[in-house]
């Protein structure tokens, strides 16, 4: 976890093929998963958030997975320790399943 605002921006443009400057938060976790760095842009520039846990470890993930989207419930998980990946979930209102189950 040496990498800072060139490096992270490096490898989301490198390694993720995405665009750094897009608003999205990136979150990086170390292998030891006691480390996590979130890398965003606002309007005036990138800022590094980082967190490092004194005891236990963020919930692991796939080895296989790269790249995953999460939403803001999730991001919140992911920083407090809980893992979420057999939490039963709940069907909720979505504005994009209304609108292509209308068309």
């Amino acid at each position: 976890m040496r990498k800072s605002f060139n490096g992270l921006s490096a490898l989301v443009k490198n390694h993720l093929d995405d665009d750094p400057l897009s608003g999205h938060l990136y979150c990086f976790i170390n292998r030891r998963r006691t480390q996590i760095k979130i890398l965003y842009f606002d309007r005036t520039g990138y800022a590094v958030w980082a967190k490092r846990l004194e005891r236990g470890q963020f919930a692991e993930q796939p080895r296989d997975c790269i790249k995953r989207a999460l939403n803001f419930t999730e991001l919140q998980c992911l920083l407090e320790g809980i893992d979420i990946r057999n939490a039963p979930k709940s069907k909720r209102f979505s504005l994009r399943t209304v609108a292509a189950g209308s068309v």
